[in-house]
């Protein structure tokens, strides 16, 4: 199997999915921007050959790239970067090498917050009130309609990045100029607490892997206050919230792919449909899964890939856990103190890209117990500030 994997070497942990295609037999490919004489050693030893591109943006560049490499290894059978940021590049290059996977058609349903509605409607899965909003007119008449405070957001946006709660119409106005040249979409600004839907289906679409994560705090807020991110992976999913998982999982025709869809689960203890992402969720997550199970995910998903199927039991040993520091906050632990009082709960620990630093802190941690207090203890006091 030719697999090409566009931007090998970010995210840094990302170069594990193509040493696992290694393993499998694959012949990997690269295609990226970034100099291969900076790569991870690991990541150069899996690469059977790596195309360097001046501008990832420039389509005519990855499709003379893709032309050089189908003439020289024959035929691509994957195209994949697992990247929310590459997602519609993929689906295009997939389109013109007629490969395998999600095409330039299914982009919009998976992208735009609008079109993610349109699939939670007809699965049946409650989610947050709103539309797209062209003019300041229509945000206005809208934001009358939900009532303040509301989220507005890009429609095709990554994450929280340019993601506002409202509170007033005097604010709504001061707040319009900043959409200018983008569709945004607004909400209802809906209370209570973030958890996810994560996991794998195989090429047929079933879930062969699912896990679900709580967060102490939205990254809308963290990003917003500059605050610290903490969340953790449970051992039982909720019932409701399986369901409604499976339920879009089947609804956006998942396959060969990994999942992260967000949920909010309301003081009344009903949930509601945020957004969906088919691609493994940000950060250290993947890494997160394998600490949580005793397991490899990137290697399974490698067997899947190149074999069609992954045979392998698993269960939830642990809650795990990530927690992150920033430069800019002062803590009233030191790393070692913090270190020592977590103990065998530390799985990992070490610097965070500078690209994520905003999300995910100067510093990451992955913590990991049997039990749910003790880790939530060990988080309150990794992050707790002078």
């Amino acid at each position: 199997m030719n697999f090409l994997f566009v931007s090998p070497h970010f995210p840094p942990n990302y170069r594990n999915f193509c040493a696992a295609l290694k393993r499998e037999g694959c012949t990997v490919l690269g295609l990226g921007d970034g100099k291969f004489s900076c790569f991870d050693p690991e990541l150069k030893a899996a690469l059977d050959w790596y195309c360097q591109v001046d501008d990832m943006h420039n389509y005519d560049e990855l499709v003379r790239a893709c032309g050089f490499l189908t003439g020289r290894f024959g035929k691509l059978d994957r195209i994949e970067s697992l990247n929310e940021y590459w997602l519609s590049t993929d689906a295009k290059l997939r389109h013109d090498f007629n490969v395998f996977g999600v095409k330039p058609e299914n982009i919009p349903f998976i992208r735009h917050k609008s079109e993610m509605k349109k699939i939670f409607a007809l699965c049946g899965v409650a989610h947050a009130r709103g539309r797209l909003v062209p003019d300041l007119a229509s945000a206005q008449s809208l934001a009358a309609e939900l009532g303040y405070p509301v989220v507005i957001k890009p429609d095709d946006g990554v994450g929280a990045n340019m993601a506002f709660r409202v509170e007033s119409a005097a604010r709504l106005e001061e707040l319009w100029p900043l959409t200018a040249g983008r569709h945004f979409i607004m909400e209802e600004c809906l209370h209570g607490d973030i958890c996810t839907f994560d996991g794998l289906t195989d090429r047929d679409g079933n879930i062969i892997f699912c896990t679900s994560h709580n967060y102490g705090q939205s990254p809308m807020d963290m990003l917003h206050y500059d605050g610290d991110i903490s969340y953790y992976s449970v051992r039982e999913i909720p019932a409701d919230l399986e369901a409604a998982g499976r339920a879009l999982v089947a609804g956006f025709g998942v396959k060969e792919r990994f999942f992260h869809m967000e949920f909010f689960r309301r003081k009344d203890g009903s949930l509601c449909a945020m957004e969906v992402n088919m691609r493994p969720p940000g950060g250290m997550t993947m890494d997160m899964f394998n600490f949580a199970c005793d397991f490899d995910l990137y290697g399974i998903w490698a067997a899947l890939v190149a074999h069609g199927k992954a045979d392998f039991a698993w269960s939830r040993k642990y809650f795990c856990a990530y927690a992150s520091r920033k430069d800019t906050r002062r803590y009233l632990h030191s790393h070692d103190d913090a270190l020592a009082h977590c103990g065998m709960m530390a799985a990992y620990h070490g610097p965070m890209p500078q690209a994520f630093s905003r999300y995910m802190g100067s510093y990451g941690y992955i913590l990991r117990s049997p039990e749910l207090p003790q880790l939530l203890e060990a988080l309150d006091y990794l992050q707790k500030t002078v």
